[in-house]
């Protein structure tokens, strides 16, 4: 499985960005995916998720109401609308694909993940 991420840039607070994930060799139909983010210095921490039938999503409480993750299962591609920016929201987005199949939205601490390569988001204040 090989996810490519992009759709990062510069932006001012308060402005959009749209990331997306393609993926190929595997499909994400029938897996959960999500979006993790790290920023300089800290750990990285599971932003969204969705399931694998994309009827739940889970939100990290710091991105509740200003981001919003979506699949394309026809498309191969997943999401992540984020609005209303800010300088703290700067980090290395990752997408990933779990490896087991049919996952809930909810994080798993034991979870095993296809990881991206990341794409760099950067807001200025």
């Amino acid at each position: 499985v090989q996810l490519q991420a992009s759709g990062g840039g510069l932006v001012q607070a308060g402005g959009s960005l749209r990331l997306s994930c393609a993926a190929s060799g595997r499909t994400f139909r029938g897996y959960a995916v999500g979006w993790f983010r790290q920023a300089p210095g800290k750990e990285r921490e599971v932003v969204a998720r969705i399931d694998w039938g994309g009827g739940s999503t889970y939100y990290a409480d710091s991105v509740k109401g200003q981001f919003t993750i979506s699949r394309d299962n026809t498309e191969n591609t997943i999401y992540l609308e984020m609005n209303s920016l800010k300088p703290e929201d700067t980090a290395v987005y990752y997408c990933a694909r779990d490896r087991g199949e049919y996952g809930g939205s909810r994080p798993s601490p034991s979870a095993d993940y296809y990881w991206g390569q990341g794409t760099l988001v950067t807001v200025s204040s």
